[in-house]
């Protein structure tokens, strides 16, 4: 307990004593060293002060402590920033017998990018006791062996190294023999059993001695065997090899059972004295590599050799022959290497996603390691050419993995990056890792129309909130940088309200129309629609839309000329000596509406004489389709129809009357109206017929009386009048040939008074009329008078 309590102080001491900075190599190398088994989280070193760095500088730099092969032995404290033991290290663990045990590291800094190579050493601490392969060993000596002979004996094993592993050997006191403590080529310490007074068997047959290994540390530790001895009657000769060293060397790939050598011992005796078995002396019988034939000396491999862990192998050999006398030589393996060992790619950082447009970005650190030696050990390392990325070199096979040139996203959004690493060996092995990068997204790109303009058609009359098509943008950005809304962009037309015409939907781009359209009013027009995304800045672009409205048959046609009074239809006057093909008169009527549904055609209906007249259907002339005659009416209604060429056809009708009129060859004028006084004399005239012909059969002599008299109440009063005594009307100044053929747009009528006194007669222009005229029957009697005919001719 003692001894125990003061090696805890002196350890105390030693890591208080060791926890600094040993020494720097070169410009950017430094070495810490450590005591092994030392707890996790103790200090280190002020790695700040150490690099030269500002005070926050390593962690503004995201330094990192990168160790080979993924551990992390060391760590920088989030707090102070000082290097930390990370976790306890076990020396023995870690290098095996190797000395000294380094493990190097970097500190790797970024922005800029920036490697320090460093070390940490881990002292060996005395906490392994020396270790004999065997609890007992037994010798056989002859009773005849003279003073001076040497035993070899099994060395213990130290996992210790330096002058903490085994320094010597003791054996108990004993008046026969004493040991010696012998090194190896290696520098392992090995002991030596030596005679120094003869035996004797009769005296006494065995002996049991104390080896005792001790080593150097402080206090010093030790293991102990036991050294049973049987003195054997006279066997005088040993057996003895050819040479006390043999080497062979060995490749590591070399299958379990391969033969290494053959050794032979030589005994002169005779006899079972002369029988020789043989024996390996390894320092550890379960795990060495290695087995003898006890009867051959043939030595060959027990389990595989690698030479990454063992580069060589010395090993005993001991010849025993009957009586027990043994001879010993000394067999050194060498391991050769062979390329076994692919290439190791670990990595230190990742930086995804990276943002596009951006050049020479660092993507990723890694570095790569071989396990094998020489050329073995040797590598290469590459990428696709094909790929916008560069593989630069750093130090201690670190290597960059940079942009080349700035990443577009919208061409390749993401990258698999294959690292090949291929060492120089025979054969050559080849590791690859693959490394996944996103291209995160900005917003570079404007949405982008799929047409540069658009045309819609609308029918008129449609319902209001009518979907009238749809407009597309797309964006080649993702995310909300793609999101595109739609807005109509204000027009500067003043006479356009596109805001009570069009609608968009801001999501999807439908266009809805808000109310109902008339194409007699608005035929076209255009407005532009903006599509915008949610980026920052937000991108937008424009597209041009053109509204046709098309026309339905919502108009029938409109007859312009002979206007329509239903208390007074048109009359036009036709000489009873018209040719076939006269112009009687020419139907003049318009359509709102346009194309096919606007072409007019015109036909007759119904007429008083069918074969008499007939309409031009493409120009709505009326003309006389035969000669005149006595026998026909003197008055004609005719009945025609407009009809437009839609689909379904919409139409309009004109009630037109001729009078047949005798040696009338002035060209036809629209008759004016009738003087107020004239056609009360024509109402009085029916009345008066009226009732003459209802009481003709009871008083047709007061009939005719009556008769006469009014006839010459009629008489008298045109003679007082002396001329046309109808109020004069005005000429309207806006009338216009719209038909080319001289037919009025509007129906007008002239009155043609003709004085009895001078034969001749004048045009008098009244305001237009649609005189009224008496019944056929009445005309008829009214022949009986010409001179009153012959004071009024309406055309």
């Amino acid at each position: 307990m003692p001894q125990t309590k003061e090696r805890g102080k002196a350890r105390q001491v030693m890591i208080l004593i060791t926890l600094m900075l040993l020494w720097e190599v070169g410009s950017e190398s430094i070495q810490y060293a450590m005591l092994e088994e030392t707890e996790s989280g103790i200090f280190v070193a002020n790695l700040t002060k150490d690099l030269g760095l500002r005070v926050g500088e390593l962690a503004a730099r995201g330094a990192r402590v990168v160790f080979k092969g993924n551990r992390q032995y060391l760590q920088l404290d989030p707090q102070t920033d000082d290097l930390v033991l990370n976790e306890k290290l076990d020396r023995e663990e870690l290098c095996g017998s190797t000395e000294p045990c380094m493990l190097p590291f970097q500190v790797l800094l970024k922005n800029p990018l920036q490697f320090y190579q460093a070390a940490l050493r881990v002292i060996d601490i005395n906490d392994h006791a020396p270790e004999f392969p065997a609890r007992e060993v037994l010798l056989k000596i002859s009773e005849i062996t003279a003073p001076g002979k040497i035993f070899p004996l099994k060395m213990a094993q130290d996992l210790d190294t330096g002058s903490h592993s085994i320094q010597s050997y003791t054996v108990s006191d004993n008046p026969h023999f004493h040991v010696l403590t012998r090194s190896r080529s290696d520098g392992k310490k090995f002991p030596e059993l030596v005679l120094d007074k003869a035996l004797d068997r009769e005296e006494q047959a065995q002996l049991r001695l104390t080896l005792t290994a001790v080593d150097g540390g402080s206090p010093p530790r030790s293991g102990t065997t036991e050294i049973q001895i049987l003195v054997l009657d006279i066997n005088d000769n040993t057996p003895e090899f050819a040479q006390e060293l043999y080497e062979v060397q060995v490749p590591e790939n070399n299958p379990i059972g391969t033969l290494l050598i053959t050794l032979s011992a030589r005994d002169f005796d005779t006899g079972s004295f002369g029988e020789v078995s043989y024996a390996l002396l390894q320092d550890d019988d379960v795990n060495e590599p290695f087995v003898i034939n006890t009867k051959t000396g043939e030595i060959r491999l027990r389990s595989t050799l690698d030479f990454e862990a063992f580069q060589s192998y010395h090993v005993g050999v001991e010849a025993i022959d009957g009586g027990g006398l043994t001879g010993k030589c000394s067999l050194v393996v060498q391991v050769l290497d062979v390329n076994d060992n692919a290439p190791e790619v670990i990595l230190s950082s990742l930086n995804s996603p990276i943002p596009e447009n951006l050049p020479s970005i660092i993507v990723a650190v890694f570095s790569v390691s071989d396990a094998d030696s020489e050329n073995n050990q040797e590598v290469t390392c590459s990428i696709d050419d094909n790929l916008p990325f560069l593989l630069r070199p750093s130090m201690e096979n670190f290597y960059t993995l940079e942009t080349d040139g700035a990443l577009d996203r919208e061409s390749r959004a993401e990258y698999n990056i294959t690292i090949t690493v291929t060492d120089m060996g025979t054969p050559r092995l080849t590791t690859q890792h693959t490394i996944t990068v996103q291209v995160s997204d900005i917003n570079d790109n404007a949405p982008a129309f799929t047409q540069t303009s658009y045309t819609l058609f609308v029918q008129e009359n449609n319902s209001p909130a009518l979907h009238i098509g749809t407009i597309s943008a797309t964006d080649s950005d993702s995310g909300s940088n793609a999101h595109i809304t739609y807005s109509l962009v204000p027009t500067h037309d003043p006479q356009l309200a596109l805001s009570s015409l069009i609608s968009i939907n801001a999501d999807n781009g439908q266009l809805f129309a808000l109310r109902a359209l008339d194409y007699e009013a608005l035929q076209t027009f255009e407005f532009q629609v903006g599509a915008t995304d949610q980026g920052s800045p937000a991108l937008s672009s424009q597209a041009l839309v053109r509204v046709l409205v098309l026309d339905a048959n919502d108009n029938a046609p409109f007859v312009l000329y002979p206007l329509q009074n239903a208390s007074a239809p048109c009359t036009e006057l036709l000489p009873r000596a018209a040719e076939p093909g006269y112009l009687v008169t020419k139907v003049v009527a318009v359509d709102r509406d346009s194309g096919q549904n606007a072409w007019l055609s015109f036909q007759l209906l119904k007429a008083t004489e069918p074969g008499l007249f007939s309409v031009w259907a493409h120009n709505g002339e009326v003309r006389t389709s035969r000669l005149l005659s006595e026998r026909d009416a003197p008055k004609h209604r005719l009945l025609l129809l407009v009809k437009d060429n839609g689909d379904p056809p919409r139409s309009a009708s004109v009630t037109l009357h001729v009078l047949l009129v005798d040696g009338f060859s002035q060209p036809y004028l629209p008759l004016p109206e009738v003087a107020q006084d004239v056609t009360q004399d024509e109402d009085a005239l029916t009345l008066y017929l009226v009732i003459a012909l209802a009481s003709v059969s009871s008083l047709f002599l007061l009939s005719v009386l009556l008769f006469v008299g009014m006839r010459l109440c009629r008489r008298a009063r045109a003679a007082s009048l002396g001329g046309c005594s109808v109020p004069e009307g005005h000429f309207p100044g806006h009338l216009v040939d719209v038909s080319g053929a001289g037919t009025l747009s509007q129906s007008y009528q002239y009155e043609v008074c003709l004085r009895g006194d001078s034969g001749t007669g004048e045009f008098k222009f009244l305001k237009a009329i649609n005189p009224h005229f008496p019944s056929l029957e009445s005309e008829r009697k009214t022949e009986e008078t010409p001179t009153l005919w012959n004071s009024f001719l309406f055309i």
